[in-house]
């Protein structure tokens, strides 16, 4: 009789726990349908309602090209943190509440690398119910991504061009043979006498079906893309790293569409397979845009962070370029593309895109290459996939001469050799003029490839501010740069100046827009080398100078603010050079760095006789920081580029500029003692 009324206990503990799991399931069921009755039916997009709980719904995002967007399957994202297992769980939560609705999913895909979440595919009636899910931090419609290649019929009026090196022979510093270089593409004809051997077709697949009934699946027209730009990266006789090993990752079809939930798959199996197979250098070349995603600039970061340098296409479209993903991601390397006269590229109706989330432009216009047309056939192919290959060809050169560079250590080397001020700005509008890089792709030099223990620096603009006094905009560097100068810009010379503030341990430069600004942009000045720290020192007062503590850091940067427009900026003194010298009611913050054997001065200028200086360090030197002085009028702002300081006044008025120029003093040869 013991073991039977053994049995009949576990049986009512047993009744017990299905009872209490029905009556939850009873209560949540019944807070849905009270939600419901309370929200009228389905939401739209923009009243999703607070969940049971009066917490508020997760956001719900969707892609900004309405043409692009795939409804009924979305990406649910959970917060950063979120142990695997409740990724499983809140699965498990949303197929249960959808089924008592009668409302049948399919989970697509989960994700636990890039970040936590899940693809579903889902009734957009069942959509609230995912936004009050626990954990969940937002939910995004899924979107297409494409390939960006010229159509055939534009190439057709593209200009030839070529050039060749000396003697004939393409000779870089190296092959690039070090580097991996992860390609996101469709397929990849490997047999091609171009790229034989050094193409691995991996076991990734992840593309949508093609659209329209009319789809011919030949290989010609599936390879071409992938096979152009595996060509343009690794080819034996079109390829920028003839030694780099190309790896492909599908997640474009025939078509060359694919969409962000694929890319974010790829994206996981890249950083899974690095786990599992570590590379010495690692590239990941993202040949397509789509609208701007959250989850997609989400996952190129944390692939950043995780040491691959990331480089994409800035897009056709003849737009700015922070409208797309993953070109607006500020970690990854995007590329525009030029034609050969180092000139904006144009198709048609379309072209290059631009603004101030390009880094540098490279090669994409009529760019020979591997054709999948058969082995040995070659092709014209046009865009900002092929600017962005020869990025990656570029990286992998870098890498191999250095593995140990961070990507944006790459990313500053690529810089510091590219060919500055050759590319025709006109056609753009006044901001982009602005904020678009005049920068060119060139390979480093064979016999400096990766300068270490050179003070290399960029200027990163913000977009534009608003309108109102109250308005500002805030300029960040990339992880692993350090800010040494931040400036304001105004084109019309209304400003309140700038101010640095922190963030997470990081230094962000605020400009402020003035009484009667039209906007104003922040420029922050971000550089690497080797051992380099800033910190920013506040002045104690209004009309008080800001200081550095200590004789081990220099002043490298100096910031204005006042609550009246200024018409002079704060200036470094001449004298121990450690200071920011400002008129009564401004106040300053002095940036202060060290670095081994770092060195910094100061370089002054005057015009006197128009509204316009420029102010360059001298050879060897970089420049942190400019200031700018005017009598009478206005400053409209002042910019570090390159070497030296662009500053603007408004009027003919004098204008006296201050260039902080700073370099690492490098060691003095060992002395050879005669035989």
């Amino acid at each position: 009789m013991r073991p039977v009324s053994g049995w009949i206990g576990w049986a009512l503990c047993l009744c017990a726990l299905c009872a209490a799991v029905s009556a939850q399931d009873r209560a949540e069921d019944d807070e849905t349908v009270l939600d419901l009755i309370r929200d009228g039916g389905c939401d739209d997009d923009d009243g999703l309602q607070p969940g049971p709980g009066g917490e508020p719904a997760a956001e719900f995002l969707k892609c900004n090209k309405a043409a692009w967007r795939m409804p009924g399957q979305y990406l649910v994202v959970l917060h950063q943190g979120t142990h695997e297992s409740q990724v499983l769980r809140t699965v498990r939560r949303l197929r249960a509440r959808a089924a008592r609705r009668g409302d049948p999913l399919e989970v697509l895909q989960t994700y636990s690398g890039v970040l936590q979440g899940f693809l579903v595919k889902m009734s957009h009636d069942v959509l609230h119910l995912a936004l009050k899910l626990p954990h969940v931090q937002y939910v995004e419609e899924d979107s297409s991504i494409f390939a960006q290649s010229a159509p055939w019929n534009l190439q057709r009026l593209l200009r030839p061009h070529g050039g060749i090196s000396l003697n004939g022979t393409y000779l870089p510093p190296n092959d690039g043979e070090m580097a991996e270089v992860y390609l996101m593409d469709g397929s990849v004809q490997s047999s091609h006498r171009e790229v034989e051997g050094r193409v691995l077709i991996t076991d990734f697949n992840n593309v949508p079906e093609e659209d329209g009934v009319r789809v011919h699946r030949q290989a010609s027209q599936c390879d071409g893309h992938g096979t152009h730009l595996a060509g343009v990266v690794t080819g034996s006789d079109s390829g920028v790293a003839r030694g780099a090993g190309v790896n492909l990752v599908r997640v474009l079809n025939c078509q060359g569409k694919g969409t962000v939930s694929g890319a974010l798959a790829g994206l996981e199996f890249i950083r899974a397979t690095l786990l599992a197979r570590p590379a010495d250098a690692a590239v990941v070349l993202l040949p397509f845009v789509g609208g701007f995603s959250r989850s997609l600039n989400a996952a190129c970061r944390e692939t950043v962070a995780r040491g691959a340098t990331v480089i994409a296409a800035a897009g056709n479209y003849r737009e700015d370029a922070c409208l797309y993903s993953p070109a607006s991601e500020p970690e990854v390397v995007t590329v525009g593309a030029v034609n050969s006269e180092d000139q904006l590229m144009s198709q048609g109706a379309g072209g290059t895109n631009f603004g101030r989330c390009v880094d540098l432009f490279a090669p994409g216009d009529d760019i020979v290459s591997a054709s999948s047309d058969c082995g040995t056939c070659f092709t014209s192919h046009s865009g900002t996939s092929q600017a962005a290959a020869h990025a990656a060809g570029v990286a992998a050169v870098i890498l191999s001469s250095n593995q140990i560079a961070s990507p944006v250590q790459v990313l500053q080397v690529m810089l510091r050799y590219s060919v500055s001020n050759t590319i025709n700005f006109l056609s753009l509008s006044e901001t982009h003029r602005l904020t678009t890089p005049n920068l060119v792709a060139a390979m480093p030099p064979a016999n400096n490839p990766t300068p270490s223990g050179e003070l290399m620096c960029r200027s990163v603009w913000s977009e534009r501010s608003g309108l109102s006094s109250s308005e500002t905009a805030v300029s960040r560097c990339r992880v692993g740069e350090e800010m040494t100068g931040c400036s304001s810009y105004a084109p019309d010379g209304a400003r309140v100046g700038e101010t640095l503030t922190e963030s997470d341990g990081r230094m962000e430069c605020v400009a402020h827009n003035g009484l009667t600004g039209n906007g104003v942009f922040a420029v922050a000045r971000c550089c690497v080398v080797g051992g380099l720290q800033c910190r920013a020192h506040a002045s104690p007062g209004p009309g008080r100078d800001a200081r550095c503590a200590g004789p081990q850091h220099h002043l490298t940067g100096c910031t204005s603010w006042s609550a009246a427009e200024i018409s002079s900026d704060s200036r470094p003194h001449r004298g121990a050079g450690r200071s920011c010298s400002v008129k009564d009611g401004v106040t300053s913050h002095a940036v202060c760095c060290h670095a081994p054997s770092l060195q910094c001065r100061l370089l002054e200028a005057t015009s006197p006789d128009k509204d316009q200086l420029e102010v360059s360090c001298p050879s060897g030197w970089t420049v942190t920081d400019c200031s700018a002085v005017s009598k009478g009028s206005a400053v409209v702002g002042s910019v570090p580029e390159g070497s030296g300081c662009r500053i603007r006044g408004v009027g003919e008025v004098e204008v006296a500029g201050v260039a902080v120029c700073c370099r690492v003093a490098q060691p003095d040869p060992p002395a050879t003692t005669p035989n």
